[in-house]
């Protein structure tokens, strides 16, 4: 399909960047839930070598190792991990034996103080009781360890430990119905901390909320008795310094870290199950999806797209014939045939559940389709240009049409419409898995991100090529953008930093779509104006495989999303390959 090239003048109201500069991210903070392993040495006050005082004293001498490693760090890391494990005699027996402690007396009890609610305690404990008369504290971190508290993290910032712990202790008073004393905190001890105004705001409004339950609702926050303590103390211990205050799960981070980098170094990694510990991990590439194995010729024309149904059971075509073929991907036997637009076809989009299917078309209609039925639901006839792109929110309820008459329009399943963004001609538009934005790409060259639940545009980024297609991660962290330089780019959605750049395929005068493929998205996947397809390690960006097959432009490849084994290619030639 042919790249329409129109310029158009950009929105004046947009905000606009240059491709990879950092544009104010959204932050999201995420608490665990899980207990924190931390970590204290024993016979010091902040977590040092206890063993005897001559033991010590050799320590300090020479460092004992183990294969290169700190000795001290292997076995205190061993004895959280003990813990964690609920082996507490088997922590208890190699803390013992070794001398070494999980973690010191006062880190026991600045624990044990977060956990109980013992708000006061927790502070003194943390900083040595070095509050200033603003509400703060005032440390110096090269005297921590000294009786002035524990010994802060490089950048940790106290002000912000001592929101956390306050605001925790406000809540609680406002679980507790006591207005007077949660007041209290928020003026006495919040505020002038100076921090977020903004939340400090939202919590000022729970002092309105009628009962418990409706805190919990309105501040998303279980309770004291839940595990919002918990949480705290997760939170702050990432304040505190690692040899005070063993980071929680300190041994399941580094294993997962070496087999996260074992995964990244093989080529062909292609199963979402977590690789063995006993050996060291690589795929064979006899099991990689390389060879065609079935064509299927039931369009009369170029095939310009193709769409895996969630399930992985259908796979959905679409055709300059002006055809949708719904293929079961057990037989590959037609399954039906959707034939209601008078134009050729160039997108379609499975809702959630795999019941309705969207079609969008150059006939200047988009289709709503039943997939039980194979009958047309709605067919949507507000556009003026071709519909080029559709896409689902994840709640199956609503979904977004895109066109080139510079309307990217939001409906619900009556074909209702419910928003209109205006004033560029839309290529490709995509909701994020999460829910949370629409992104697309434009014909003026530029990509713009959408809170999807506000409607706002975030930011938008002006390139200097044409942008062909767009594909979202499905944890939502990252956009994948064809352009027609001969190059695909990976973005971070919240900073829309460019994070590995895909070279090698050929394009420049048509749409081809990419995609990521494998089992956990493990590969990049595109089709090409030289007839092939091309692979690419998403982690590394290594050109994996250059495979051939069809005679044309290869206009778009998917991969099935059950089955890490096959994925479909779509080309000029009228024939989609498996």
């Amino acid at each position: 399909m042919r790249l329409d090239s129109e310029p158009s003048n950009p929105n004046p109201s947009s905000r606009h960047f240059s491709n990879g500069t950092s544009l104010s991210p959204l932050h999201k903070a995420a608490l665990s839930n899980s207990a924190n392993g931390s970590s204290q040495s024993h016979g010091s006050a902040n977590g040092s070598s206890s063993h005897s005082s001559h033991s010590l004293s050799h320590t300090r001498l020479s460092k004992p190792s183990y294969f290169g490693h700190d000795r001290e760090e292997v076995t205190r890391i061993l004895i959280q991990s003990l813990t964690d494990l609920g082996y507490h005699n088997a922590a208890g027996a190699l803390s013992q034996e070794s001398g070494y402690e999980l973690e010191s007396p006062s880190v026991a009890a600045f624990r044990n103080a977060v956990l109980q609610g013992q708000w006061a305690d927790a502070e003194d404990l943390l900083f040595g009781g070095a509050s200033d008369d603003r509400g703060g504290v005032n440390i110096d971190n090269s005297k921590a360890g000294m009786g002035s508290g524990l010994v802060l993290a490089e950048g940790a910032n106290a002000n912000e430990m001592l929101f956390l712990m306050r605001q925790q202790k406000f809540l609680e008073f406002l679980e507790e119905r006591d207005l007077g004393k949660a007041l209290g905190v928020l003026r006495t001890e919040l505020t002038p901390l100076n921090q977020d105004v903004a939340k400090l705001h939202a919590l000022s409004s729970l002092l309105m909320c009628h009962s418990a339950e409706d805190l919990k609702a309105q501040a998303n926050w279980d309770g004291a008795a839940g595990q919002s303590r918990q949480s705290v103390l997760s939170e702050l211990s990432k304040s505190i310094s690692p040899s005070v205050m063993i980071p929680e799960h300190r041994l399941a981070v580094l294993l997962q870290q070496v087999k996260q980098n074992q995964i990244s170094n093989c080529l062909y990694h292609n199963t979402a199950s977590s690789p063995s510990l006993y050996t060291d991990h690589i795929c064979d590439r006899s099991q990689f999806p390389l060879k065609t194995v079935l064509e299927l010729k039931k369009h009369s024309d170029e095939v310009w797209y193709l769409e895996f149904s969630h399930d992985g059971t259908r796979l959905a075509s679409t055709s300059r014939d002006s055809k949708i073929i719904i293929y079961d991907t057990e037989t590959f036997e037609v399954v039906r045939t959707l034939d209601g637009h008078s134009g050729w076809v160039a997108y379609v989009a499975w809702s959630p559940d795999c019941s309705k299917l969207i079609s969008c078309s150059h006939d200047k209609k988009a289709k709503l389709w039943d997939m039980h039925s194979g009958s047309c639901l709605h067919t949507i006839e507000h556009h003026t240009e071709p519909v080029s792109s559709c896409s689902w929110a994840p709640d199956g309820l609503t979904f977004v049409t895109g066109s080139m008459d510079k309307q990217m329009c939001a409906w619900n399943l009556n074909g209702n419409l419910l928003y209109t963004w205006k004033g560029y001609r839309i290529q490709d538009c995509v909701i994020s898995p999460d829910g949370q934005r629409l992104i697309c790409v434009s014909n003026e060259r530029s990509i713009h991100v959408y809170n999807y639940i506000t409607r706002e545009e975030e930011y938008n980024v002006q390139l200097k090529v044409f942008l062909t297609c767009l594909s979202i991660s499905r944890d939502s962290r990252y956009m994948l953008v064809n352009m027609s330089d001969n190059e695909i780019q990976l973005l971070d959605i919240n900073t829309a930093e460019i994070v590995r750049r895909f070279m090698g395929q050929k394009q420049g005068h048509y749409v081809i779509r990419s995609s990521f493929g494998g089992a956990s998205e493990n590969f990049v996947v595109s089709g090409s104006e030289d007839s092939r397809i091309y692979i690419w390690h998403k982690d590394n960006g290594t050109l994996v495989e250059t495979l051939e097959g069809h005679s044309g432009c290869v206009n778009s490849v998917a991969w099935n999303p059950k089955d890490p084994c096959m994925f479909a290619s779509a080309g000029d030639d009228h024939v989609v390959r498996m």
